[in-house]
């Protein structure tokens, strides 16, 4: 019994990830995930989740980024997602947002595949 919840649960994650795949394709103009990642118009977005906002190095942040004093977790990221700008005032970031709840779910999952370095933790 355990082990068919823990494959059912399993299943579910890659369905969230897999979803989130798709939602990357309105990100990936502008940011990078994975080992080869860099920074571009955006910077890259390994290991996103526990980092404080404006710390990756190599990237120029706006002075409101720098100073916003976010350390990125799931919910901030929610927040911030569905409406960059209203969430931090003088971003550089032009986004529109992603507004459905479920779909910053399913890119939450995809983002936390990728560590710091790059590789996937799941």
């Amino acid at each position: 019994m355990l082990a068919c919840i823990a494959l059912s649960t399993t299943g579910a994650v890659a369905q969230y990830i897999s979803a989130g795949e798709r939602s990357w394709n309105k990100c990936r103009a502008c940011h990078q995930v994975g080992e080869t990642a860099r920074n571009g118009v955006g910077p890259q977005l390994n290991g996103l989740f526990g980092r404080h906002s404006g710390a990756v190095e190599g990237y120029s942040y706006s002075v409101a980024n720098k100073n916003s004093g976010i350390t990125w977790d799931e919910a901030v990221f929610a927040d911030y997602i569905k409406d960059p700008k209203a969430k931090i005032p003088g971003t550089k970031m032009v986004f529109p947002g992603i507004k459905n709840e479920q779909e910053v779910k399913d890119l939450t999952a995809f983002l936390k595949r990728f560590s710091a370095d790059g590789k996937k933790r799941i």
